[in-house]
């Protein structure tokens, strides 16, 4: 099978990539644009490989997408591509809808034009994967998890860009009977991520000995979902998912943001002991703008129709993820040697209020 995957230098993608050449001895084009938070750096294991290839290009450039669909004639299409970061999404909403939503609107054309130009066999394999986010929901209380009959009740302009995209793919689904798939997945963290997102940040502010910015009180919880578990999941989906489904994936992993950096703290502290333990450099700063209370995921459709479930819990990923930012310095020191200072994000619609 040749897979397009958009997005595939970035976090996620990335990981798509590896474990569909690795495991899966899939062929994959990676398209990306390269924007800030994506690295061909992340690629480094497959690049060389005859089974991958690389298109630098926008999927807002629609002749740019046909050029790649008659030269590669991918069997599937993983849309990974996306400005995916909140604090972003307050300081520049707009730019989130034209690559979200834009952006995968022109992709939905250029697959559906690919679509119309394929018969036989390869016309009844042929899938697009729309690979979105449980931000779409909106905010759960202290109990309950989303399903995939949630109400979509986004708070962010980052989620109200991918719920477009996800009503979008729905929309060519039944519309253009464009064989489609959709999975919103709960917060993914691991190796090879941009340390822009709460992980990397506390783990690299740790090491540095810089105070630890933690949003309001640190009471917001999420489900954390280790990279690579998401990666073999968006795979099955990919493989054996059911045309027009949804399907949320979850870590079974709900922790609240202080406890988890308190757990980060004391993995740094473990691997590069110090004077001064990591927890006393935790500073409560002004919280996110419209910040969702809890996040969580039921599975259960993952798990009994796929046979899919976390290998990874919080823990052994936390650990995994910690060590693999403290022994790759060679693959972050030039991120924030670079423009990127790790400086706060998003408190434009603060400042305005």
């Amino acid at each position: 099978m040749k897979i397009l995957v958009t997005g595939g230098a970035g976090f996620i993608g990335s990981a798509v990539v590896r474990r569909a050449i690795r495991k899966r001895g899939y062929s994959i084009v990676n398209l990306d644009s390269l924007t800030y938070a994506a690295n061909l750096a992340n690629l480094t294991s497959v690049d060389g490989d005859q089974r991958y290839k690389f298109e630098q290009v926008d999927i807002l450039d629609g002749d740019a997408l046909e050029r790649v669909f008659l030269k590669h004639d991918p069997d599937a299409v993983m849309h990974l591509a996306a400005e995916s970061h909140v604090d972003r999404s307050i300081d520049s909403p707009l730019a989130f809808v034209d690559t979200n939503v834009m952006g995968t609107a022109t992709l939905l054309q250029a697959a559906r034009s690919h679509y119309d130009r394929l018969s036989g066999q390869r016309r009844e394999r042929f899938r697009f994967h729309h690979v979105s986010t449980d931000e779409v929901y909106g905010a759960l209380g202290e109990e309950g998890c989303f399903t995939e009959t949630s109400p979509y009740l986004p708070n962010s302009p980052y989620a109200a860009s991918k719920a477009s995209s996800d009503m979008m793919v729905r929309a060519w689904g039944k519309t253009f009977d464009l064989p489609v798939v959709i999975s919103n997945c709960s917060n993914n963290y691991g190796p090879y991520q941009f340390p822009e997102k709460l992980i990397p940040v506390v783990t690299l502010k740790a090491l540095a000995g810089k105070p630890i910015p933690v949003y309001g009180g640190g009471l917001n919880v999420r489900d954390w979902l280790y990279v690579d578990d998401h990666a073999e999941a968006l795979l099955t989906i990919l493989e054996r998912g059911r045309l027009g489904e949804i399907y949320n994936v979850g870590g079974d992993a709900e922790v609240a943001n202080i406890d988890l950096v308190k757990r980060i703290c004391a993995i740094v502290d473990r691997e590069r002991p110090k004077d001064r333990p990591s927890e006393a450099l935790i500073e409560f700063v002004k919280d996110r703008p419209g910040h969702d209370f809890r996040y969580a995921i039921d599975a259960t459709k993952m798990k009994t129709e796929l046979g899919w479930s976390p290998s990874v819990n919080v823990d052994q990923g936390l650990a995994l993820t910690v060590r693999w930012y403290l022994g790759n310095e060679a693959w972050w020191g030039p991120i924030l040697s670079g423009a990127f200072k790790q400086e706060r994000l998003g408190l434009s619609a603060a400042r305005a209020s």
